[in-house]
């Protein structure tokens, strides 16, 4: 059982607050949606959450069966996949799936073969990445994270650069991988992204006490 908890979370950057005012309880098992428009701060928060940066105010606390988890060592416990999240352009799909699992292990001690087939990407199993698709790229970042064997998934942003066939695929890959699994979307109220969430943080809600130490202080 994970829980991720934040803590009257804030994130500020130079004298803009990004959000602020945050609080939420994300467990193991549960789908959560962070909808807003562009540059609401959805990929903020989600880093945030990852570890991957730290909040300007309160806290976020990590826990695993009860038991603290500093948040330098949180990143082990997580997958995520985003449209700014580089691949290795020279390798191939094999060496790009080989280097993955000495990082993180697959689910179900899954094979590169076997992994690269669920991709429905046989055919370019040693075509250099720098030479797929958009969609192809984003179909290798979903399936590095989902199948991934990690408590914690964030998506952030998943069918961009999908088309409807692909978005069936990413649907499918999520569905049978994301039991048990505390799970994090970030979308731009697109549907296929995020209408199996059960709970939604809304980034409009937490922009009211934002910015509210930039106001000047006449003497």
């Amino acid at each position: 059982m994970l829980t991720i908890t934040l803590d009257n979370a804030g994130k500020q950057y130079n004298h803009t607050w990004i959000f602020s005012g945050l609080d939420a309880i994300l467990e193991s098992g549960t789908s959560t949606a962070i909808l807003g428009s562009n540059g609401s701060g959805k990929s903020t928060l989600l880093q945030v959450i990852s570890s991957a940066i730290m909040p300007s105010a309160g806290s976020v606390v990590y826990k695993l069966n009860g038991i603290e988890v500093r948040p330098e060592h949180a990143f082990r416990l997580m997958s995520i996949a985003a449209p700014y999240i580089e691949l290795i352009e020279d390798f191939t799909l094999s060496e790009m799936v080989c280097f993955h699992r000495r990082l993180k292990p697959l689910m179900r001690n899954m094979t590169t073969p076997e992994f690269i087939k669920l991709c429905r990407l046989t055919d370019n199993a040693d075509k250099a990445i720098k030479h797929f698709s958009s969609g192809m790229k984003q179909r290798v970042r979903l399936a590095l994270a989902i199948l991934s064997d990690t408590p914690v998934l964030l998506l952030d942003e998943p069918v961009s650069n999908l088309d409807r066939a692909g978005i069936e695929w990413f649907r499918e890959l999520l569905e049978r991988n994301q039991t048990n699994r505390l799970i994090v979307v970030s979308s731009n109220s697109i549907a296929d992204e995020f209408d199996f969430c059960s709970s939604s943080i809304k980034m409009e809600d937490y922009k009211k006490l934002a910015g509210i130490d930039q106001i000047p202080v006449l003497l």
